[in-house]
């Protein structure tokens, strides 16, 4: 049971720690974007390279964030119900959830991207644009990435969870 503990703990700070670097990404993406707006209206000369990697930082933002919201609680959710129930009421409703909904999603995520991911890696897919980035593969490799990583969160928050009702606790 004490490992358990430590893995909930270590996907716990992984996820924090990644989430906070990851927001990193959007002061990245503002100033690329103003670059680009600078370059285009002030030198009336484009960067195709620049304006991918918004499209990447944004890309990377959201898909690898999506753990971190789960951690947080900054994930969308129907509050109309939820808001008021009791401590053992919203540990029920997110244990279930994330067992009904969360990794089936996450395995269909994974099963569904993933010849889509490995074709793009057996091309070395790069971008379309002349003077584009060439690692478009990387990017798409976020998806299953995405749902592992929210696998792994989901199943730290289903334990979680899963330890407060076995506790019998009630708030």
């Amino acid at each position: 049971m004490r490992n358990w503990t430590s893995f909930i703990q270590a996907v716990d700070r992984f996820t924090l720690f990644f989430g906070r670097l990851l927001a990193w990404c959007a002061l990245a993406m503002a100033l690329l974007t103003a670059a680009v707006v600078i370059l285009r209206y002030g030198f009336a000369t484009g960067a195709i390279a620049m304006q991918e990697a918004v499209t990447y930082l944004h890309g990377s933002l959201f898909m690898l964030g999506v753990a971190y919201a789960l951690k947080t609680g900054a994930h969308v959710r129907v509050d109309i119900f939820y808001r008021e129930f009791s401590a053992r009421n919203r540990a029920w409703v997110d244990a279930l959830g994330g067992i009904v909904f969360l990794l089936p999603l996450c395995a269909v995520i994974v099963f569904v991207s993933w010849g889509y991911v490995a074709d793009a890696w057996a091309i070395r897919e790069g971008s379309p644009e002349p003077g584009g980035i060439p690692y478009l593969y990387l990017l798409k490799t976020l998806l299953p990435l995405m749902a592992i990583n929210l696998a792994i969160a989901g199943v730290a928050d289903i334990s979680r969870n899963a330890r407060l009702l076995a506790r019998g606790e009630h708030s």
